[in-house]
């Protein structure tokens, strides 16, 4: 499993479970070929962006349409956990090293390469479920330590790690793509009991958090593309600041697994299942980028 995914990038730290890889819009930010979306929406410079994990195995889903190798799933945390400096300390060594070879790159801006090796912002999602890592809190709150802004992505599954978070993270983001179990059970493919209670108990604990709130809709076109009624009214229960709508990619192991092209829906299709959300919830189209196919709706 380290080999492959070495190969494909990834650098571990410590024991193996944390790891960290650097972005495509990291890359391309450095180029001046664009930037993440993140960076449209929320400020987030894309070239000062560490996109890391504590937990890289661990995850309670093996959803349909992530590029990720489910395979290597295991649901639960076995052995010690290393401590969140030393994971740190790890995955910005190892984000340095990889970044070594734009300082040769023709088409690099230097300024951005200098300004990269002191990432200013971590996203806490490059694979695997973060709340999974027993230190997850302490985690957020050396990032913090460090001057450091933090996204944590989530499936929502562990609503007890959110509730004893020692530092509520900059930005939250809960992992929501169906209304309807059914269809969640079939697109997410749960490996733990009650997860969709789970999700659902996450959704309600939202409200009470004082950081920013994002949902997050991944669709895949012919399996969720339909119910956003239902979808907008489960959604008003957690309150969020934002909602992003957005593409499936039809990339990595999400092929393997029988989703194609035709999966993947077209931005104008977005902006119309986002626009249905919004409708029902009185929200708002606030902003898009069509490269990612990715809309994100806002409190009016």
């Amino acid at each position: 499993m380290r080999d492959r995914l070495e190969k494909s990038g990834y650098r571990f730290t410590g024991k193996g479970d944390a790891a960290v890889k650097v972005c495509e819009w990291t890359k391309k930010s450095i180029r001046g070929e664009g930037f993440c979306y993140k960076q449209k929406f929320y400020g987030i410079d894309s070239h000062r962006c560490l996109q890391m994990t504590p937990s890289v195995r661990h995850c309670t889903m093996k959803c349909v349409y992530c590029w990720r190798d489910t395979e290597i799933t295991i649901p639960k945390w076995t052995g010690d956990a290393e401590e969140p400096g030393e994971i740190i300390d790890g995955c910005i060594r190892e984000h340095k090293k990889l970044l070594e070879g734009f300082w040769g790159h023709e088409g690099a801006d230097k300024k951005k390469v200098k300004e990269a090796q002191e990432p200013k912002h971590a996203a806490i999602s490059l694979a695997g479920e973060p709340t999974i890592y027993p230190k997850i809190g302490e985690m957020i709150d050396e990032y913090a330590r460090r001057g450091m802004t933090t996204f944590l992505v989530t499936n929502g599954t562990k609503p007890e790690r959110l509730k004893k978070l020692e530092r509520e993270p900059t930005q939250i983001y809960v992992s929501v793509d169906t209304a309807d179990k059914e269809m969640f059970e079939r697109l997410n493919q749960p490996v733990i009991e009650n997860a969709w209670e789970k999700v659902n108990e996450t959704l309600e604990l939202l409200p009470t958090l004082s950081c920013k709130k994002v949902l997050r809709m991944t669709v895949v076109k012919g399996w969720n593309d339909k119910g956003f009624k239902e979808y907008a009214r489960m959604a008003m229960k957690a309150e969020p600041d934002h909602i992003e709508v957005k593409s499936y990619m039809c990339i990595g192991h999400s092929r393997d697994r029988g989703l194609r092209l035709d999966n993947m829906p077209k931005h104008e299709e977005i902006l119309e299942y986002a626009g249905k959300i919004a409708e029902e919830m009185g929200y708002k189209v606030a902003d898009e980028k069509a490269d990612s196919r990715v809309v994100l709706l806002s409190r009016k």
